[in-house]
Parts: C-alpha cells; structure tokens; sequence
C-alpha cells in the first residue's frame, strides 16, 4: 500500500541518514541519549506551542512506568514485545492526534514524533530471538488521555526507561 511504502521509506532514510544500524544503535550509547534529547525537545516544544485543543477523541496511551526488579527478571524477547505493544499506541495515538490538531506547531511537533515512535517501532521488529515475527495482538496496560502533550510525556519516559534500558541489556549481548 502507498501510506506503508511511504512508512517504510521514510524510516530507510531516517536510519539512514543517522548511520543507525541495529547494532550500531544498541552498542553506541550516545545513540540513545541523542534520541532522549530528542525525546525532551519535542516534549518542550510541544509545550511552547499556542493553545492546543484538547483532543475530542482520547489518545489510548500506554502505561511505560515499571519497576527495574521486574524489569531485570524478564528476557530480552519479553522486554522487546512489550515496547513494541507501547510504541503501537504511541504511533496510533500520535496518528490518530495529527487528524484532530490543525494548530501548524503542534502537528509539526505530532509528525516528528510520529516519525521517531514508528522508526523505533520498525527497528524493534528486527530483533526478534523466538520463530516467528511480532503480531499486534498484544493489550498492554493504557489510560486514555485528551492532552496532547501526554503523548510526548509518555513518549520521552518510554524512550528514558524501556527503550534505554533494553539497549542497555543488549548491549551486554551483542557488543563483547
């Protein structure tokens, strides 16, 4: 289809454009703390933009908080599906936000992390240690949220937390 075509060409060229292989991504740790930076700047940007509405229809956003003990005591697998359920509803909701936000700033902002939440999503469906590929049929924990600036919040604490702490734990892996 042309809309996922376009998905996965601008993701080729994000990572392209960034030098970020999946190896290079997990093993450079400044990889990771460029995309929290990241993560923090669109949240304040985001901030800064005039008005924003609230959304009439609820983001479904994940729940990303969780506690190190319980997320030592899973595989690699486990931690890599559970992301991969939460950026689902990251993209969906940063989606489903850009048709509801006229305002030029906030759907700029909507589209960055759009872009970045979908990047990561494709990426992680590269790694994969169990037959087979990701199946959405996941139900992780969410709340439903009409601020738009929830979707940055919880897309910096997702890329601050999961996501670095799952590079962390491959890199053990995969960078001897």
């Amino acid at each position: 289809s042309p809309p996922g075509l376009l998905l996965l060409t601008s993701f080729l060229l994000h990572v392209k454009d960034d030098h970020a292989s999946p190896t290079r991504l997990v093993c450079d740790n400044r990889l990771i703390q460029k995309y929290i930076v990241e993560a923090k700047d669109m949240e304040k940007r985001v901030g800064q933009c005039q008005a924003l509405p609230a959304l009439s229809c609820p983001a479904v956003l994940p729940l990303v908080d969780f506690t190190f003990q319980q997320w030592k005591s899973k595989s690699n697998e486990t931690k890599r599906r559970e992301i991969l359920c939460d950026l689902a509803l990251l993209v969906g909701a940063a989606a489903g936000a850009q048709g509801q936000v006229r305002d030029e700033c906030g759907a700029r902002q909507l589209s960055q992390l759009y872009r970045h939440a979908n990047s990561f999503f494709l990426l992680l469906q590269t790694f994969s240690w169990e037959a087979g590929h990701w199946e959405p049929s996941c139900s992780p924990h969410s709340m439903e949220q009409t601020h738009i600036t929830s979707i940055f919040l919880t897309y910096r604490q997702l890329v601050q937390g999961k996501l670095r702490f799952f590079f962390y734990d491959l890199a053990q892996v995969l960078c001897k």
